[in-house]
């Protein structure tokens, strides 16, 4: 397995002298993908005999689907506010995976990582070291393990903004405390699929459009107190921080309004 090559000795030193110490996080054993009942619709996406089109463009959603978004994104904030209360060290990756997976299917919805592309598991957990993508494993949490923070550039969305400005303001404000973006982790346009345009960058870019109503996107910045370089491992999936730094990320959905932008996961 690659891992990220070793820190030198001044960066070490001074990332110790910072934020002193934590562990660094390596994928562990896990146990198999969960089941979802028959009676629980599949998501297209993984449905191999169909092939879902995605837009080319950002799509503009009717009453129809900015509704069923609002009652899906509802749904998934309820289950990350019950997380946030479960999570505690001790706790393992596994263990808020299975939580998760019980409560959409208690609601009669299918966990939407699942299968996604053959990730195995119905939600994904990163903690420290890990920027996104974790594969949650049999590692308990430990007392000042990061595993979520919430930073986001929401306020700026609206009709007639560039996407490129999330982007701007997202560095600026990371940079105004010493944190450094990770360009490669990019938010993006979601519906009936899982990935689509817009792309949403949270580095300063040049990515071309407008915001305009009825455009729903996710906004989820990667953050870190080192380098923004990263190693993909070669389970396909858990991208570390090249340097060992800790980092976090999290995620928010946002339909853009007449008037602004209302956030659907909170």
């Amino acid at each position: 397995m690659r891992v990220p090559k070793a820190l030198n000795p001044r960066i070490q030193r001074r990332i110790l002298k910072r934020f002193g110490v934590y562990s660094k996080v390596l994928p562990e054993a896990t146990t198999p993908s969960r089941i979802v009942p028959d009676h629980i619709e599949k998501p297209k996406y993984i449905l191999i005999a169909e092939k879902l089109e995605v837009p080319k463009v950002p799509e503009i959603k009717n009453a129809d689907q900015i509704r069923g978004m609002q009652i899906s994104c509802k749904l998934a904030a309820n289950i990350l506010q019950r997380l946030g209360q479960f999570i505690q060290p001790g706790v393992t990756t596994d263990e808020i995976d299975e939580l998760a997976h019980n409560m959409s299917i208690d609601a009669g919805a299918y966990p939407s990582p699942l299968h996604y592309n053959g990730f195995p598991k119905s939600v994904c957990t990163s903690v420290n070291n890990v920027v996104v993508h974790g594969i949650p494993d049999l590692r308990p949490l430990e007392n000042g393990d990061i595993v979520n923070v919430d930073i986001t550039a929401i306020k700026w969305c609206g009709p007639g903004v560039p996407f490129s400005q999330i982007g701007h303001r997202i560095y600026k404000h990371a940079k105004k405390y010493g944190l450094t973006v990770i360009p490669s982790v990019l938010g993006h346009g979601i519906g009936e699929y899982f990935h689509g345009p817009p792309e949403v960058h949270h580095t300063i870019n040049k990515y071309p459009g407008f915001m305009q109503p009825g455009m729903v996107f996710t906004i989820e910045p990667a953050i870190s107190h080192g380098s923004e370089h990263t190693v993909l491992l070669e389970d396909g999936w858990t991208l570390l921080t090249e340097d060992g730094s800790r980092c976090a990320q999290a995620e928010h959905t946002v339909l853009i309004t007449e008037n602004g932008a209302e956030i659907l996961t909170k």
